[in-house]
């Protein structure tokens, strides 16, 4: 396995970036953009003053504010009026020599030529002081009434202090910030790769036994939910790949018994019209019945199982026409009765009973539409009366009941064989079942009944079996209108 492209390594790595992003961001924004951001910041206190003094010198009381404002910014502000005449402040400059429009007069008088040529009335340098070898942030403007007409003019000088030092010593700090950042990210990822990975990984171990064929694993619960739902999903799967392996190991175990029974006897009678009844014809005809009679066995297993698998695929879909059910009976009985008669005629017969009756018990002989798939139903009701045929009694009485309910129509197929004890009612029409009255030369393949059952699920359509020891059985289903 690739360790790159382990869970725990993506974690350990995702981890590191983020660490390494965090600190790139702190980089750049403590240490490459810091003087920048302070230069900004500086900008924009000035420009709230401006704001604020503006505001104030209209209203004409405004000495005690904008010396407040000077203050608490730690700046130098002028005020003239429109005449250039000195209004603010009537004492010293409270930066001291820092200051570039106290420090030389000169400096203020170009300061306010520059505003009057200047189109928007407004000047903003950024000056060298000689005296703290610091840059000084000056700003000057004009002040107007309503009409344009100006008021005064308003100064402000704010230094601004030497970052240099400040990013060294941040610097320094970033560095060490980052070497722990290092060490608490390894020890996070590693438990948080770990933790997360360590569920992940068992389930991957149990699932590399299911895929081996151990079907009793069992995929341990855990903390997370998703990892939760995939081992209960993981687990679900095993219990119904046990169950498909099984259903598998059976069908190959009673497909090879069922298989290997027929053509040995076709092989041994075979053989036996070779060697022994060849010019006997009363033994020949006799042999070659038995080959013809297993010869029709290995073709209704075949057949039964090619319906199984086309049912159980789902790609056998319904073609449901109308057609009536008391005439499909009849061909149905019918058919049985010349199978019987022309390859075993020395057989004893059965007896087929037909009788239609009303949901009262009466009879009646009127036919009743019903709207189903007509192949799949002549298959239910042929499997129905196959299984009656193979355990009915020693009379080889068989009833089929026609019952015209006003919902639809129940047919009924009725033996008169030993019957099937209660507890194995539930059992009758699962693959392979076959009671303990079982008879080796008129048994079928085990899937007849598990075939009605799975084409009868697929209309959607009612039915069941009634037995009672020693009196025979009674296989329903009901064509629902």
């Amino acid at each position: 396995m690739n360790k790159y492209k382990s869970l725990s390594f993506n974690i350990w790595l995702y981890f590191m970036a983020f660490i390494a992003a965090v600190f790139l961001l702190m980089w750049l924004f403590q240490i490459v953009f810091l003087k920048g951001f302070y230069r900004n910041s500086k900008i924009n206190d000035i420009n709230y003053i401006v704001n604020r003094i503006e505001e104030y010198y209209a209203e004409g009381e405004y000495a005690q504010e904008v010396s407040n404002l000077a203050r608490y910014n730690e700046v130098c502000i002028v005020i003239l009026d429109k005449y250039g005449r000195l209004r603010f402040p009537s004492g010293g400059c409270l930066l001291g020599g820092d200051c570039m429009l106290h420090s030389n007069r000169v400096n203020l008088g170009r300061y306010l030529d520059d505003i009057t040529k200047s189109p928007n009335k407004e000047i903003g340098y950024t000056e060298h002081s000689s005296f703290t070898d610091a840059e000084i942030l000056v700003y000057g403007c004009r002040m107007e009434d309503n009409f344009g007409e100006p008021t005064g003019y308003l100064f402000i000088n704010s230094p601004l202090s030497p970052v240099e030092s400040t990013v060294a010593i941040i610097e320094n700090q970033m560095y060490i910030i980052f070497a722990v950042l290092i060490v608490i990210g390894l020890v996070l990822s590693l438990f948080a790769s770990n933790t997360i990975s360590k569920p992940l990984v068992k389930v991957t171990k149990s699932a590399t036994r299911l895929a081996k064929g151990d079907y009793t694993v069992q995929f341990a619960e855990t903390a997370y939910s998703e990892v939760q739902k995939l081992s209960e999903t993981l687990t679900y799967a095993a219990g119904e790949i046990s169950k498909v392996d099984q259903r598998q190991r059976d069908l190959i175990a009673n497909v090879s018994h069922d298989l290997k029974t027929p053509l040995t006897m076709i092989k041994a009678y075979a053989e036996m019209i070779r060697d022994l009844s060849g010019d006997n014809r009363q033994k020949r005809e006799q042999h070659l019945k038995i080959i013809i009679g297993e010869t029709d066995r290995l073709a209704l297993l075949v057949n039964d199982m090619l319906a199984l698998s086309k049912l159980e695929s789902g790609k056998d879909e319904l073609n449901c026409t109308t057609f009536p059910i008391k005439e499909e009976l009849l061909e149905i009985i019918e058919r049985f009765k010349d199978f019987y008669s022309l390859y075993l005629p020395d057989s004893p017969p059965f007896t087929f009973s037909c009788e239609n009756v009303q949901e009262s018990g009466t009879q009646n002989s009127e036919e009743r539409l019903v709207y189903a798939d007509r192949v799949k139903i002549q298959q239910v009701i042929y499997n129905f009366i196959s299984n009656a045929m193979i355990h009915t009694g020693d009379d080889r009485n068989i009833y089929i009941r026609q019952i015209n309910e006003s919902d639809g129509v129940r047919i009924e197929v009725t033996d008169t064989g030993k019957g099937i004890p209660k507890e194995d009612l539930k059992l009758i029409f699962q693959k392979y079942y076959r009671s303990a009255n079982y008879k080796r030369e008129t048994s079928g393949s085990g899937l007849g009944l598990f075939i009605a059952k799975s084409i009868l699920e697929k209309h959607r359509f009612p039915y069941g079996v009634k037995s009672e020891l020693g009196k025979g059985s009674t296989f329903w289903f009901k064509i629902k209108n």
